[in-house]
C-alpha cells in the first residue's frame, strides 16, 4: 500500500474512533440523565432509606440479593425506568417473606438499608392498594384471600362490611391500613384474579397529605389524665354556685304561666 493510503486508512480510522466516542458520550449521558429522573415505583428492601438518599447511598454491590435466603432481590438492569444496579423486588412474581433477622438490611455496608431495624413489621417498603372495579369481594363475591395471607393480619388488611350493599346478604370486603402495612406484596402474589387487583406501590405515588391546618379533634384530642391532683393538706373550696336562669320571655313565659 502507498504512502497516500497508509495515510487515508488512518485518518478513516481516527474518524471511526471519533465517532464512536461521541456516540458512546452521547448513550452514556442519555443513560445518566435516564437514572437521574427515574420513576420511583421500585420495592425496596427492608429498611430502605427514603428513595432519594437510598439512590445517593446505594453502591450497587449487590450484597443484599446475596444476603436474601430466598432469591427475592434482583439488580434493576439498564433501561428498565429503575436505577441501574439497584435492589429491588417484584411482589407479583416473588413477594418478601418479611425474615425475622432481616438478613439483607444488616449486609447492607453503606447504610442504604437501615441495619438497626429491629423489628420487621415495622418495614414500610410499599404500600397495598386495593382495585374495587376489580377486586373479586368488591364485586360481591367471596374472596378475602389477601387478608388472609397478610402476615400482619388484622392490622394491615382487614375485612369491612361493603359500603355499596349490593347484596342482601352480608357482603365483606378488604381494607388496606396504611400505618400497619409493610409492603411485602403477599397479597399481590395471592390475589387470584388474572391482573392482580391489590398492588404494591411508593407510598408517594398514591397517599395524599391533609396539611396542618386541619385539626381532626377526635385524632388530636389528649387523652383524659386519670392522675389525681397533689394533696396540699387543705380543705377542698366549695363549688361557686351557677346563677339563676333568667326568667323566659315572650311566648315561652306565657306558656309557663299557663301550665301553672
Amino acid at each position: 500500500m502507498t504512502e497516500g493510503g497508509d495515510r487515508r486508512q488512518f485518518l478513516a480510522h481516527a474518524v471511526q474512533g471519533v465517532a464512536a466516542a461521541v456516540c458512546g458520550g452521547v448513550a452514556w449521558n442519555a443513560l445518566l440523565v435516564q437514572q437521574a429522573h427515574a420513576v420511583p415505583f421500585a420495592i425496596r428492601p427492608p429498611g430502605a432509606q427514603p428513595e432519594r438518599d437510598f439512590n445517593a447511598t446505594c453502591v450497587k454491590c449487590g450484597a443484599c440479593v446475596v444476603a436474601c435466603p430466598y432469591g427475592i432481590l434482583r439488580l434493576a438492569p439498564v433501561a428498565t425506568g429503575i436505577p441501574m444496579g439497584t435492589p429491588h423486588f417484584v411482589p407479583r412474581e416473588e413477594p418478601c417473606r418479611l425474615c425475622p433477622d432481616i438478613p439483607c438490611a444488616k449486609a447492607c455496608p453503606t447504610g442504604s438499608l437501615d441495619r438497626a431495624m429491629a423489628d420487621i413489621n415495622a418495614a414500610r417498603m410499599g404500600l397495598a392498594v386495593i382495585d374495587a372495579e376489580n377486586c373479586l369481594s368488591w364485586n360481591g363475591l367471596r374472596c378475602e384471600v389477601c387478608y388472609r395471607v397478610c402476615p400482619v393480619k388484622g392490622k394491615a388488611i382487614t375485612v369491612d362490611p361493603h359500603p355499596r350493599k349490593l347484596s342482601k346478604h352480608a357482603v365483606f370486603v378488604p381494607m388496606v391500613h396504611s400505618d400497619a402495612c409493610t409492603g411485602c406484596g403477599l397479597c399481590e402474589k395471592a390475589c387470584p384474579t388474572e391482573v392482580a387487583a391489590v398492588r404494591v406501590v411508593q407510598p408517594s405515588l398514591v397517599q395524599g397529605k391533609i396539611g396542618e391546618h386541619y385539626r381532626l379533634g377526635w385524632k388530636h384530642e389528649p387523652a383524659p389524665s386519670s392522675a389525681e391532683p397533689p394533696s396540699t393538706g387543705a380543705s377542698p373550696a366549695a363549688p361557686t354556685p351557677r346563677p339563676a336562669p333568667a326568667a323566659p320571655g315572650g311566648l315561652d313565659y306565657l306558656n309557663r304561666e299557663v301550665e301553672r
